[in-house]
């Protein structure tokens, strides 16, 4: 056989199936006395020629084997000789099958032209049946009667409409309810939206900051004129019952030593808005809850009954409010009524004919919707919160003490107006309600404010409360009023007086003008306790307003209320038809309509009230609202010239008064410590995300932590230094330690200094004028030095006596940089060492700060190998045994001079029940199974440039010992240089006071965890 021929047989057998096998040599086949699949051999003794077959080819292995073989043999020739009939079937009986169910089997359409041939199969055959084969009649006949039975397929809806119809107001309703189920929306949503960039946090889906480059104008509103903001998220828990119960109550929940409680005379009576932290019921100090501001109704004559609004952080209400139920023991929840759905009634047989001009409507025709339909009413836009469920109970009661708690979240609307020009813009934008005609008097009418003006003792307190509103416009600036007044007032529907265009609302008065004996009591006395009342507390009018309101959106003909079907009301489109009748555009709409008066409570927000800097900085006013009324206000505000900030503003404004913001803050707190490990998790994961060569490498800079602050194992480590030191503040405790030049192997803290868990933040108002008179406090730039109040002097006594007080303490301090520099977060705070002190007060060289000594990464060369050791697999990774988990410790890098390494000093003992890992002292011996540190620093959970859990010494790990860190910091520019605020450990802050010298008291220095390069700052610690 030639080799073309050959090619071509093994070319057609290769594409036989795989259970057909044939044999290559009758021997095997006599030897074996079998047959392959039906077809055998004579078992003669003949061998075929096997064509230069060898002894080792595949005549000898047996088989058809595909494929050239490497020795040239041969393959067998010839063909059975016979074939087993019954052996052949029953070897072939699957192949038979496949073949049978693929003669048989439809087409994908099932239609019986798939069984035609394709040059048979004709168009006209699928509606006329006698084109088709007599065979395929009946069956084509049959499957045409079926799908006449089965009606006209209905028209498949896309999965996704179209722009066009997605923007029909009903199906934009719609989609908005949707999604508000999940993150709560405020009112102003919308108009956030399309100018800030969103952020879903606390439950809300609020506005961070804006998407134009507007940070430097919304700092100039800060300072010269006004910001807007809204604070509809903060939770409003209301608080009813006897004066003196709900005292005895709140009182468990303060202290007198950090300020004004809920009992501050000024807050009781209704003048004022007062602001206290809470701790859980009788912990103080420790256990803090967070900061709450607070507002009482004003006494009514003859009652001892009283109501209290209280203010707080969305996350601070999570751990808030169940300690309001407890120390008022309400535990009685009332399930609120569920409004019941009204079904119309079955239209009748003359009602189901269609009249003349109806005409008969196909299955799959649209419809219009019409005013007369009797359908229900379109879907409501959603006011308040959406994902509360209807039946949610929103008040407790209390059987023992009679006191109701309401949760008023979401119910009540409040803007933030920040700025020297607040007042000019709420006296420009609102105008006080004018009294209702003798007809509206006379008639029965449904709204509040007919009811409300046939009383002339609430006209006379709305005409006082008007004036007072008026002398407002002759104060000069917002922070001249005296913080925290309180003002009600009953105001007219601001849209109805909506400039033309945006313009700027400016005092009507200068600085240098004199005022009046009016404004001059107002600036100093505040508001008269009388015109503190406002109807935004009662419910039934906040209900009424909403309910009442004249949307300026088609609601379809359905102008309804939840109560109330209003007789004399005007059409949702008669607000802009009346503005266009006008013949000065821009100008106020008269008369006004009965549904436009609104109570308001206008709340004055106190600015930077500490220090001799800037006092008064970013003061302002705060409007209340009921809910339903937010985008009413907030156009008419914006177009007074206002400015708009986010949540980034928030912050910025309490860095540049110097306050503490919650809850970046409070790390004591539920809240703070929870905010804590949700920013280090978006660090570190925003770290993670950036390539390995762009990584700021953190353990060349000297920095264990740069995502979070372990305050615990700060204070813990201040604590053991202050016990070794002889006395408090010298600094022989920090020496001993370098002279000693290590500690003992398997050093451990003593059972009776072993401190117990948790730190608290330092509130007492006494301490902190304490320390604030000890750290000299300056202007920002440290220029001069203020008048030394009466106050005990700094020595080792009142130093002893201060630390004993507060054990395991942090103290809140504001830093202000000497020369250029802009902190960053969670910068260092480091004390100065004698040698720095010297070298800034040497006037010939200019001394900006030491320099940090590059540090050795000691982890680098684990990360590399782990992952060689991925690439090139496991077989050729050695193993590792379980011992060798445990990080052996390296060679110590070399030292800065400045360095506690190079003056043989050793690192502070990590907290209790952790060694140190100092460069220049090796681990103390675990005395128990170490499999959490040992797994923590483990090869595979190393990233490259983190130092890894556990960690060494905080507070020696670097050439100056830390003292605290930054929790917030940037260049102010309200003070023209770097700022920054940050906490603190209490007792470095005393000991390092009193190792510095007088002139030189409360300099540190800060560095940021991405530099080596120290900056000098200076201690402001203002109470």
């Amino acid at each position: 056989m030639s080799g073309s021929k050959q090619r071509m047989r093994e070319k057609k057998l290769s594409k036989q199936p795989a259970s057909v096998q044939y044999t290559s040599s009758p021997f095997s086949s006599s030897q074996g006395g079998g047959s392959w699949n039906g077809m055998e051999t004579p078992k003669s003794g003949h061998s075929s020629s096997t064509y230069g077959a060898s002894p080792g080819g595949p005549s000898d292995r047996g088989g058809w084997v595909r494929g050239h073989q490497k020795d040239g043999g041969a393959y067998e020739e010839e063909l059975p000789k016979f074939i087993t009939a019954a052996a052949f079937a029953v070897a072939r009986a699957s192949e038979v099958q496949a073949m049978m169910k693929a003669v048989t089997k439809e087409t994908g359409s099932c239609h019986v032209s798939g069984a035609i041939p394709n040059h048979m199969r004709r168009r006209a055959m699928s509606h006329n049946t006698k084109r088709l084969p007599c065979r395929l009649r009946e069956v084509a006949t049959r499957m045409r009667e079926k799908g006449l039975k089965a009606g006209p397929k209905k028209k498949e809806q896309p999965k996704s409409k179209s722009r066009k119809a997605r923007r029909r107001h009903g199906n934009l309703l719609l989609e908005f309810n949707r999604r508000q189920r999940k993150s709560v929306w405020l009112e102003t949503h919308i108009w956030h939206a399309k100018r800030f960039h969103m952020l879903k946090k606390w439950g809300y889906c609020l506005g961070d900051r804006p998407t134009a480059k507007c940070y430097r104008a919304c700092h100039r509103a800060m300072s010269h004129h006004c910001l807007l903001q809204d604070l509809s998220y903060y939770c409003c828990i209301e608080l009813q019952g006897d004066e003196d119960k709900l005292l005895a109550c709140l009182s468990q929940l303060t202290s007198k030593d950090t300020g004004p409680t809920f009992a501050a005379v000024l807050a009781l009576s209704g003048r004022r808005q007062g602001s206290a932290t809470v701790y859980r019921a009788g912990q103080y100090p420790s256990q803090p809850l967070g900061p709450v501001t607070f507002l009482w109704r004003p006494r009514t004559p003859g009652s001892s009954h009283r109501q209290l609004w209280i203010w707080a952080h969305p996350t601070l209400k999570q751990s808030l409010f169940p300690e309001l139920q407890s120390v008022c023991q309400c535990r009685e929840p009332v399930i609120p009524a569920v409004a019941l759905v009204v079904t119309p009634a079955e239209p009748g047989p003359s009602a189901s004919k269609p009249g003349p001009r109806q005409a008969k409507k196909s299955p799959g025709a649209k419809r219009k919707r019409s005013a007369g339909d009797g359908e229900a009413p379109p879907e409501k836009k959603i006011v308040g919160d959406g994902t509360r469920p209807p039946s949610a109970p929103v008040t407790w009661t209390s059987a023992s003490t009679g006191i109701v708690i309401n949760d008023l979240t979401m119910e009540v609307v409040r803007y933030r107006l920040i700025g020297p020009q607040s007042h000019a813009v709420l006296t420009e934008a609102l105008e006080a309600a004018t009294d209702c005609d003798a007809v509206s008097k006379a008639q029965a009418s449904p709204l509040w404010w007919p009811q409300h003006c046939k009383d002339q003792a609430q006209m006379t307190l709305h005409r006082q409360q008007a004036e007072v509103f008026q002398t407002l416009k002759g104060v000069c600036s917002t922070g001249e009023v005296p913080p925290g007044t309180v003002l009600g007032l009953n105001v007219e529907d601001p849209r109805l007086a909506l400039p033309q265009k945006r313009t700027q609302a400016l005092s009507v008065v200068s600085a240098d003008q004199d005022i009046d004996e009016t404004t001059r009591e107002l600036m100093l006395k505040g508001v008269p306790e009388h015109c503190c009342q406002s109807s935004l507390w009662d419910r039934f009018v906040r209900d009424n307003v909403t309910d009442n309101k004249l949307s300026e959106q088609p609601t379809c003909g359905w102008v309804m209320s939840r109560r109330h079907q209003i007789s004399q009301c005007v059409t949702p489109q008669e607000i802009n038809r009346r503005k266009g009748e006008v013949l000065v555009p821009g100008s106020r709409l008269r008369p006004t309509p009965p549904q436009s008066r609104v109570p308001v409570l206008m709340v004055q927000q106190p600015g930077k009230q500490v220090g001799q800097e800037m006092s008064g900085w970013g003061a302002g006013w705060d409007l209340l609202l009921p809910k339903g009324w937010g985008m009413a206000f907030w156009v008419p505000l914006v177009y007074r010239g206002v400015r708009i900030g986010g949540l980034k503003m928030s912050l910025k404004h309490s860095q540049n008064k110097g306050a503490p913001y919650f809850p970046h803050d409070f790390p004591d707190c539920p809240a703070g410590a929870c905010f804590q490990g949700e920013q280090e998790t978006e660090l570190l994961n925003q770290f993670k995300r950036r390539p390995p060569a762009k990584r700021t490498n953190y353990i060349k800079h000297g920095c264990l932590a740069p995502f979070r602050c372990p305050w615990q194992q700060l204070v813990e480590e201040w604590e053991l230094i202050t016990s070794e030191a002889p006395e408090v503040g010298s600094s022989s405790g920090v020496e001993e330690r370098r002279g000693q030049g290590g500690v003992e192997p398997g050093w451990r803290p003593r059972p009776e200094t072993a401190v117990q868990s948790g730190f608290s933040v330092l509130r007492n108002r006494k301490s902190l004028k304490l320390l604030s008179n000890w750290c000299r406090p300056t202007t920002a730039k440290g220029q001069r030095s203020l008048r030394a109040r009466d106050q005990a002097p700094l020595d080792a006594a009142s130093g002893a006596a201060l630390l004993a007080a507060h054990v395991k303490a942090l103290a809140w301090v504001r830093l202000s940089l000497l020369s250029k520099g802009r902190p960053e977060l969670h910068a260092q705070v480091c004390v100065a060492t004698q040698e720095d002190l010297q070298r800034l007060g040497d006037k010939k060289e200019a001394y900006s700060g030491p320099l940090e000594h590059p540090h050795k990464d000691r982890f680098k060369n684990k990360v590399k190998r782990r992952k060689k050791g991925g690439k090139k697999g496991s077989k050729k990774a050695s193993p590792v045994p379980k011992s060798s988990t445990t990080l052996p410790t390296p060679e110590a890098p070399d030292p800065h001079p400045d360095s506690p390494l190079a003056l043989g000093a050793c690192s502070l003992p990590a907290a209790a029940g952790q060694t140190s890992a100092s460069p220049s002292c090796p681990p103390a011996p675990a005395e128990g199974p170490s499999s959490s540190s040992s797994s923590a620093a483990s090869p595979a959970n190393l990233v490259l440039g983190l130092w890894p859990e556990p960690l060494p010494s905080v507070t020696a790990h670097c050439s100056r010992v830390t003292l605290g860190w930054v929790t917030q910091g940037d260049f102010s520019l309200s003070a023209g240089c770097g700022e920054a605020l940050g906490l603190v450990s209490l007792e470095g802050l005393v000991h390092t006071l009193m190792a510095q010298p007088a002139e030189r008291r409360g300099l540190v220095l800060l560095r940021n965890p991405s530099a080596l390069h120290y900056r000098w700052a200076k201690i402001n610690l203002e109470a």
